[in-house]
């Protein structure tokens, strides 16, 4: 992060040993606490069994059975760890990209922004931070980078 000729001069010159430091960890940072959020509802759907969530996935107008929560199950807590570990970055971001567009504009965006009235808010919030992930990648500190392969 040095100071090159279109980065801004640091208010407090001495902080940049620390913002050297710690910009590595920022990317890794955004991906693990992506991943550990989807981690946690992926788990809430395991905890409530997949008949239990088929039946709240069809009270919101999903009615596809348990199936479509093995699915989900899956997408959010496999996809949670991978994105937290940095494996197959690029594809379970794109894929809860996906799922956060389609609970974006199919199940929250007649309900206005706000999550407190069960708007879009959360899911805009989210699939944003995951197609960005998607278009960049595991980057440091990625089993994706450890292993010399990406998508």
């Amino acid at each position: 992060m040095s100071a090159g000729p279109t980065e801004p001069r640091l208010l407090i010159p001495g902080l940049r040993r620390f913002y050297d430091f710690v910009e590595p960890l920022t990317w890794p940072l955004i991906r693990a606490g992506c991943g550990w959020l989807f981690i946690v509802h992926g788990w809430g759907k395991w905890t409530r069994g997949m008949e239990g969530q088929a039946q709240v996935l069809a009270r919101s107008g999903w009615d596809y059975g348990p199936s479509l929560s093995v699915v989900l199950f899956a997408l959010e807590f496999v996809g949670g760890i991978c994105l937290l570990l940095g494996l197959m970055t690029r594809f379970w971001a794109a894929a809860l990209a996906v799922e956060m567009g389609v609970l974006t504009f199919y199940q929250y965006w007649g309900n206005g922004f706000s999550w407190l009235r069960q708007g879009y808010e959360f899911t805009l919030l989210w699939g944003i931070v995951c197609l960005a992930i998607a278009l960049r990648g595991g980057r440091e500190y990625s089993l994706d980078r450890a292993l010399g392969r990406e998508l």
